[in-house]
């Protein structure tokens, strides 16, 4: 991520894993915040050395990390978690849609039936609810579509956008949710026409990582569909 993103508190965090048959690279992201570290995303399981070595690297810890925020119940994304709050003593929180799959109440909506190790939700979502940041404040966003459930997050005071699965980076440029994983293709749709009604300058994706377009771009995407 360039050189002022750092600066104002937000790290990405990119970590090559095995990942069923492929090797692929996630991109969970850093939130620095006056109470500690927002971790956005918990990757798969294997991921916990990785985020390790990026904390290290930025002159953290695990430890650190007071807050973990998902995007989504995907096991890319949540899979990881059990075992890196054996190491951290972290508040869970995502979307109330998404709470049931991630505390095992239900089974993830992809994926054969074998599922990572369930966590309990401490803390709910809802669009709106703002986590006061020192890049200033993180605002959540409902994007469901790829799942019910599925937020970004936005930084309105530097146009940065988390976007999680709402949206992938593909050398560089923006594209919707892959259609092949979003089983509700119309409400994803609909999720990338209210992102492009943001004042969004920059986006970090969950895949492809850090793009350098925002507003003007999405708003083509919705336009054009999910097939661009």
């Amino acid at each position: 991520m360039p050189a002022d993103e750092r600066e104002v508190g937000v790290h990405t965090l990119p970590i090559t894993v095995e990942y069923g048959s492929r090797t692929i690279t996630l991109t969970p992201t850093l939130v620095e915040t006056e109470r500690g570290l927002v971790l956005i995303d918990a990757g798969p399981e294997g991921a916990l050395e990785g985020l390790r070595t990026h904390l290290r690297s930025l002159g953290y810890a695990l430890e650190d990390i007071w807050l973990v925020v998902l995007t989504h119940h995907d096991a890319d994304h949540a899979g990881g978690l059990d075992e890196l709050l054996e190491a951290v003593d972290a508040v869970v929180a995502t979307h109330r849609e998404e709470a049931p799959y991630i505390a095992g109440e239900r089974d993830p909506i992809k994926g054969d039936g074998d599922r990572y190790p369930p966590v309990d939700v401490d803390l709910e979502l809802a669009g709106g609810v703002r986590i006061p940041t020192l890049a200033g404040p993180m605002e959540v966003l409902e994007t469901p579509g790829h799942t019910p459930g599925h937020v970004s997050l936005h930084f309105p005071e530097d146009g940065l956008l988390i976007a999680g699965d709402a949206l992938v980076a593909d050398d560089g440029s923006l594209s919707g949710p892959n259609p092949d994983f979003t089983p509700d293709t119309d409400r994803a749709l609909e999720s990338v026409g209210k992102l492009a009604d943001r004042e969004i300058e920059h986006v970090v994706c969950y895949h492809g990582g850090y793009v350098d377009s925002g507003s003007e771009r999405i708003r083509e995407l919705s336009e054009r569909g999910l097939e661009d």
